[in-house]
């Protein structure tokens, strides 16, 4: 039998190629043989598929996140015992139901009133308001307590179309600063996107695991209505992956008996927090609980939600 034949030896590159797209092939057909193999061992001994995917875990960034002195556990105390006379207690107790408005920058461009407006029907209690020259955020947001405002949003212009958010707590605060990704799509550009309704959607938010991360899980929270209309069949998704808040909108539709399926609603974005400020909004002389800064991202594994 002769000895394998190295590609690299082989001159001609046209030998060259056609020898390992052979290899390659033949590489691919026997992993397709196994996995083949495999699934029918599977189907009859369920167990080793379990065992298989708990030998198999992926060394993703989130599962090799560094450790954090301020990631909590949900059953904490201390956390709970804070959180039950913070700035959002009135929602979590009842005593409030969320009622929002929703602005832009002065001049904004189409597309960021556009996202505006768009963002706005993801409240069932929000309100857009067309912002005017002579009203600066601090008169607005005086504005919005005498109207029993709870929240304020702020879709900041960047030049092109929107380029940061400003979430104002009311009465007290917090503040909050996130920019906006570039992926953000109009419920109009969703190919196959459907027609939201006013009913009350569940709300569903992973991995905002620190103090940091409940705060801002915390605020989103307040502006969803408490109890869900379930026959709107509306899902509102806030996922934390590596810092990245991405929100997405369906609804579940059952086609038969059997399965379902979900339907995109739109709007689609991510945010990504900048900054926390103690109280509403005071770009001279507001406290800040935290900033982003360059010399904190010190590791790819590190994230602070």
């Amino acid at each position: 039998m002769a000895p394998p034949v190295e590609i690299n030896a082989i001159k001609n590159k046209m030998r060259r190629e056609d020898l390992y797209n052979k290899l390659r092939q033949e590489k691919e057909r026997k992993k397709l043989e196994e996995r083949i193999a495999r699934r029918k061992l599977e189907v009859s001994n369920p167990a080793l598929k379990a065992q298989r995917l708990a030998e198999n875990v992926p060394d993703t960034l989130e599962r090799l996140r560094e450790a954090d002195d301020t990631m909590v556990d949900a059953e904490d105390a201390e956390v709970a015992e804070d959180e039950a006379t913070d700035e959002f207690a009135s929602y979590f107790n009842g005593e409030a139901d969320p009622k929002i408005m929703v602005t832009t920058t002065h001049m904004a461009k189409r597309l960021t009133v556009q996202f505006a407006r768009d963002f706005t029907r993801i409240f069932p209690t929000a309100e857009f308001f067309k912002r005017q020259r002579e009203f600066t955020i601090k008169r607005m947001v005086e504005l919005a307590k005498k109207r029993d405002y709870t929240d304020m949003v702020v879709v900041n212009d960047g030049g092109h179309g929107p380029w940061s958010m400003t979430f104002i707590h009311l009465p007290e605060g917090p503040t909050m600063v996130f920019k906006l990704g570039k992926t953000m799509k109009l419920t109009a550009d969703i190919k196959g996107a459907g027609r939201a309704t006013r009913h009350s959607p569940e709300l569903i938010m992973n991995n905002f695991s620190t103090r940091l991360g409940h705060t801002v899980g915390r605020m989103f929270a307040s502006m969803f209505p408490p109890n869900p209309e379930f026959e709107g069949r509306q899902v509102a998704t806030l996922h934390n992956q590596r810092d990245f808040i991405f929100f997405r909108r369906h609804r579940y539709i059952f086609d038969d008996t059997k399965t379902c399926r979900l339907q995109e609603l739109g709007p689609r974005f991510s945010l990504k927090l900048m900054s926390l400020q103690k109280g509403t909004f005071d770009s001279t002389q507001g406290e800040y609980e935290w900033v982003q800064k360059s010399e904190h991202e010190t590791s790819r594994r590190r994230f602070f939600l």
